[in-house]
């Protein structure tokens, strides 16, 4: 926690209790929520907190690098208190969005400097498939 309120200190951000309700959110789970599913999760707790407010805690959030924000090309994006580089993998069926666990793409950028004439920046690598849960027919939906 400490460390989070020396990275908004340094960015001259305040530290809200909604912005750490988010990001403590995020940081407890291994799913990749959307906002929606942050403030809805968040609402007992938080019942003055608009859908609003979180998407703005969201957005600061990922602008000091605290949350990485994720589009698996679904319409909306997913959000992940991870914020080292690994691989996802969207379920086709239920939409569930999972980390890969074990796999680096790292040298990833290097490789391909040699197949154009652009400087490479970044890349985001998303896998689809269905999940077990949807092929074992066990999925809640």
């Amino acid at each position: 926690m400490n460390n989070l309120a020396g990275i908004f200190r340094e960015k001259k951000l305040k530290l809200t209790p909604q912005r750490i309700a988010v990001y403590k959110f995020l940081q407890s789970t291994k799913e990749h929520p959307s906002a929606e599913t942050i403030y809805k999760a968040l609402q007992p707790e938080y019942p003055t907190m608009s859908l609003a407010t979180v998407y703005k805690a969201l957005k600061t959030l990922v602008e000091v690098d605290l949350v990485k924000e994720i589009n698996v090309g679904e319409g909306n994006f997913r959000y992940d208190g991870n914020v080292t580089s690994h691989p996802h993998i969207q379920c086709l069926n239920c939409a569930r969005v999972d980390d890969i666990d074990g796999i680096s793409f790292s040298d990833l950028n290097d490789k391909v400097k040699d197949y154009t004439d652009y400087d490479i920046i970044n890349n985001k690598i998303y896998f689809y498939g269905i999940c077990k849960c949807c092929k074992d027919n066990a999925c809640e939906q």
